[in-house]
């Protein structure tokens, strides 16, 4: 299915701005949707005005809908029609017109005009049309909710048809809008509650109001209620702007162990202030969540900066072990101990500045092979190339594979360049990552002295390849090929599975 914007571009010549107006009221309208029970679809003219494009469509949850098909990328003309011509041509709201049925349904059409004002707050012509079709099959005498609803949804509906809903200082907000349900309040021009729904009445007794909202200031009330008196007074200062006409961003309240999230929306219909929609959700239970995941994530990332210090310390006394052991086989053991604790404490100390249990894998590759590098022999001169990128690696992935890696890079430069008769070898190393769809391929390649003839990959002996094989075949759950280069030297090729193991 095609998007708005694919839409609009492919069968109108509407403008980027009157586009991105567009986008704004389909990112806004499921309030207007609710607060009116009916479904919202947006219209666009096409074919010379002579039919009309369906490009976006919300369906109420405060009410059945009226279509149980999608109507985005419909074209409809004709006498079906009729209504939103109307709307489009004279710029005003539609409301004429008998019911209508879509199959078993009945439906009451509405056409509400969409103007996008200009640099200078003028209104512009029209450049779409919001049918409003209501779903009549259960219709019924509407309580006092409801009629606060229907009246504040009329307001926002002629907002819409004077280009001033939804505003144009509308911003993409990261947190969760209340919505019509969780709880709504009405102010008059004075910042007095005319109106508050159980949901809302329910939120504020959470943070210590116990009597009723309707006759009080909000804005004063907000202030007065807040644990912090400078966080009262700025979402004190937010509902005052909405009465003013402007459109302030989403605002918590917290007061007595209790957060609730407000949203404030200026009422202009016609251009005159008569007061603010304000929809208030009880937000306690998901910042308690989201303070305990902060606490947990703070936790590990504790735990893994312990254990990077443990495994350096570890480290450290494995060192000062190497130098006092005087036999040669038990000082290089000594030091290829040091040398892997290390590698693994660099996954840690990546994991104990990170987020979540996921590693930015790159920089520890180089890290590692910028220590092996060090390994040859004074003489020797090894160059460490890395090609391609790792990506983003889960935690227990990284801490096998850094160490598969350390012990690869290791091996090529003491037997890949071997220091003969006093004299150092020249050489390269490059590691190659690839990844493809959910595999990672990866490549250790020297150009040294190859293997030896009598080399066999799954029967040697050396203590580092037995950890390899073990890794790549048990915790990476992949496979591992060891062989020679045509044009000299080794090549080690791994195929790892990046799906949970």
């Amino acid at each position: 299915m095609s998007t708005l914007r694919d839409l609009v571009e492919e069968h109108t010549s509407l403008s980027s701005d009157d586009i991105d107006h567009l986008h704004r009221l389909a990112g806004d309208w499921q309030l207007l949707s609710d607060l009116s029970f009916a479904d919202l679809l947006l219209w666009v003219p096409v074919n010379g005005h002579e039919s009309f494009l369906c490009v976006a469509q919300v369906r109420p949850t405060t009410a059945p809908t009226a279509y149980q098909d999608d109507q985005v990328g419909r074209t409809v003309g004709g006498p079906e029609v009729a209504h939103l011509t109307i709307a489009y041509r004279q710029g005003r709201i539609w409301r004429e017109g008998d019911p209508v049925w879509y199959g078993d349904t009945p439906a009451r059409h509405e056409a509400i005009p969409v103007r996008l004002r200009d640099a200078e707050g003028e209104p512009g012509g029209v450049i779409g049309v919001v049918g409003r079709d209501t779903n009549l099959s259960t219709a019924r005498t509407p309580s006092q909710l409801e009629l606060n609803y229907l009246t504040t949804a009329d307001d926002l509906a002629q907002m819409m048809a004077d280009g001033t809903f939804p505003p144009i200082s509308h911003r993409i907000e990261t947190t969760s809008a209340p919505r019509v349900g969780d709880g709504l309040i009405r102010l008059d021009a004075s910042g007095k509650v005319t109106y508050a729904s159980p949901n809302a009445q329910s939120a504020f007794r959470r943070l210590g109001f116990a009597s009723h909202l309707v006759g009080e200031d909000l804005a004063a009330l907000a202030a007065r209620l807040a644990d912090d008196p400078l966080e009262g007074t700025d979402a004190s200062a937010r509902m005052l702007a909405a009465l003013g006409g402007e459109a302030p961003s989403r605002k918590e309240i917290e007061a007595r162990g209790a957060t609730m999230l407000t949203r404030a929306l200026p009422l202009m219909p016609a251009g005159v202030p008569i007061g603010a929609l304000v929809l208030v959700r009880d937000v306690t239970e998901v910042r308690r969540r989201d303070r305990a995941l902060v606490t947990k994530d703070a936790t590990i990332r504790e735990i893994h900066h312990r254990v990077k210090n443990n495994l350096q310390t570890v480290a450290a006394l494995l060192r000062l072990q190497a130098r006092r052991v005087e036999t040669p086989s038990a000082k290089a053991a000594l030091e290829e101990s040091v040398r892997r604790v290390a590698s693994i404490a660099l996954v840690h100390e990546t994991l104990s500045m990170s987020s979540d249990e996921a590693v930015e894998f790159d920089g520890i590759v180089d890290r590692v092979a910028a220590a092996a590098a060090e390994v040859g022999t004074t003489a020797s001169s090894v160059a460490m190339r890395r090609k391609g990128t790792f990506g983003v690696l889960p935690a227990e992935m990284a801490t096998s594979l850094v160490m598969v890696l350390n012990e690869l890079l290791i091996n090529a430069v003491e037997h890949g360049f071997p220091e003969i008769d006093g004299v150092g070898a020249v050489g390269e190393v490059v590691v190659s990552a690839h990844r493809q769809r959910k595999q990672l391929h990866v490549t250790v390649v020297d150009n040294g002295m190859g293997l030896p003839e009598e080399f066999d990959a799954e029967r040697g002996g050396r203590l580092g390849l037995q950890i390899v094989r073990a890794l790549v075949t048990g915790e990476l759950s992949g496979t591992i090929e060891l062989r020679a280069r045509p044009e000299g030297g080794t090549e080690a090729v791994l195929d790892l599975p990046l799906t949970k193991r």
